[in-house]
C-alpha cells in the first residue's frame, strides 16, 4: 500500500527542506502553522538548532484565523518580531494548513513586503512532499530574489549550491571545503547557506562554477547558468576518511547504493574507480534527475517496493542509511552505513 510504513519512519518533509536552506543566512524564518510544524523542525529536522541558533517562529495560527485567511494578523506578528530581533528579510514556509485553505503566497509576500518594508520571501510547502522539494523551491527563490545582475570580474572562486545538514549529515563542513579548496585550486570556496551569507548570494553570478551536492540545488544553479553562464557540475566531496574506507569493502561486488543521488553518485564512481568489476546501482527516495542517472538507477516510492527490490535483487552489499536495516532483516549480504539525516535523523557521529 502507498504511503503505508511499518519498518520505516516518516522522512523529513518539505517545510524542513525550505527552512534548512534559509537558517544561517540571518533572516526571520516563519512557518505558517499551528505550532506543530516548528516543533518537529526544531526538534527533529534541523540540528543545528541545538548549537547554532536561528529567527524561527511559528506564524501560531489558529482555525478561524486559518479558514478567514487572516494574513493581516501573521504580517502584523512579523512586524512585531523585525522590531524586537531584527532580520535581513524573512522568508514565510507553508505547511499544511494554509495549503488546506489555498493561501495565495504571492499576495502574501506583497502585503507583507509593503506592511515591513523588507525583504520577503516565500516557499509554498504543502507538508505532504519531501524535504528535497521544498529545498528546491527555496534555493530557487533565494538566488532569484539575491543575486545581483551587474556581474563585472569572475571571482576564483567556487560556489557550492544545495548544501543544508539534511543533504550532508553534517553540521559543521569547514575542513571539507578547505580540502576541497586545496583541490580545486579555487582562491575561495562559497558554501551557500552554511558558511557563504547574503552577500556572496548576490555575486553568485561572479563565481567561475558552481558544484551542486544535493539535486534540490540542480535548478538554481540552471537558471545561474542561464543568467550568467556559469558552469556547473554535481558531486559530493563531504564522506569522512572512515566512511570512504568502509564503503571500499563493496569494490568488485554487486552493491546497492541508497542515497540522496549526488552523495549516491559520489560512493559509485569510488567503488568503480577502487575496482573496475563493480556493478553499482543507485537508488534514492527523493529527486533523481535524468541527466545524473544511469540506466538502472531508480527511485523508491514505497517500503513494500523497497524490500521487494532489495530481497530480490542478489546484491552482495548495501550501502545506505542505518534505518533501512530494520526493513530488510532477511537480507543475507553486507550492509555497510551512509548516514542520510533527512532519512534517520543519524548524522554518523
Amino acid at each position: 500500500m502507498k504511503g503505508l510504513l511499518k519498518y520505516l519512519s516518516p522522512f523529513a518533509p518539505d517545510q524542513s527542506g525550505a527552512q534548512a536552506v534559509f537558517y544561517d543566512l540571518g533572516g526571520i524564518i516563519v512557518i505558517s502553522d499551528a505550532g506543530g510544524c516548528t516543533g518537529n523542525i526544531c526538534g527533529f529536522d534541523e540540528p543545528r538548532w541545538f548549537g547554532q541558533k536561528s529567527r524561527i517562529f511559528s506564524a501560531g495560527l489558529r482555525d478561524m484565523d486559518a479558514i478567514l485567511g487572516r494574513d493581516d494578523k501573521l504580517v502584523e506578528k512579523l512586524k512585531l518580531a523585525l522590531s524586537q530581533v531584527g532580520g535581513e528579510f524573512a522568508a514565510i514556509i507553508g505547511t499544511p494548513v494554509p495549503a488546506v485553505t489555498a493561501t495565495d503566497y504571492r499576495a502574501l509576500k506583497s502585503l507583507a513586503r509593503k506592511k515591513t518594508g523588507m525583504t520577503i520571501l516565500a516557499v509554498e510547502c504543502k507538508g505532504t512532499a519531501l524535504y528535497d522539494e521544498g529545498a528546491e523551491s527555496a534555493w530557487e527563490e533565494l538566488f532569484d530574489t539575491f543575486t545581483k545582475d551587474d556581474v563585472k570580474e569572475a571571482e576564483d572562486a567556487l560556489g557550492i549550491i544545495g548544501m543544508t545538514p539534511l543533504d550532508l549529515s553534517i553540521t559543521h563542513p569547514e575542513e571539507f571545503i578547505e580540502e576541497l579548496r586545496q583541490k580545486e585550486g579555487f582562491e575561495k570556496v562559497l558554501p551557500y547557506g552554511m558558511g557563504a551569507g547574503l552577500k556572496e548570494i548576490e555575486r553568485a553570478g561572479c563565481v567561475k562554477r558552481n558544484l551542486v551536492v544535493s539535486p534540490a540545488g540542480l535548478k538554481a544553479a540552471r537558471k545561474l547558468k542561464e543568467r550568467f553562464g556559469t558552469p556547473y557540475s554535481m558531486g559530493f566531496p563531504f564522506f569522512k576518511k572512515a566512511e570512504k574506507e568502509a564503503f571500499l569493502k563493496a569494490a568488485g561486488k554487486k552493491t546497492l547504493v541508497i542515497h540522496q543521488q549526488a552523495a549516491a553518485n559520489e560512493i559509485r564512481k569510488m567503488l568503480t574507480e577502487a575496482d573496475e568489476t563493480s556493478k553499482v546501482t543507485c537508488a534514492t527516495w527523493f529527486k533523481a534527475d535524468k541527466d545524473f542517472s544511469s540506466d538502472k538507477d531508480l527511485r523508491f516510492e514505497t517500503e513494500e517496493q523497497f524490500r521487494d527490490y532489495v530481497l530480490n535483487g542478489d546484491f552482495d552489499a548495501i550501502i545506505g542509511d542505518p534505518l533501512f536495516k530494520r526493513a530488510i532483516k532477511e537480507f543475507k549480504g553486507i550492509y555497510i552505513d551512509a548516514a542520510h539525516y533527512a532519512v534517520s535523523g543519524y548524522d554518523g557521529e
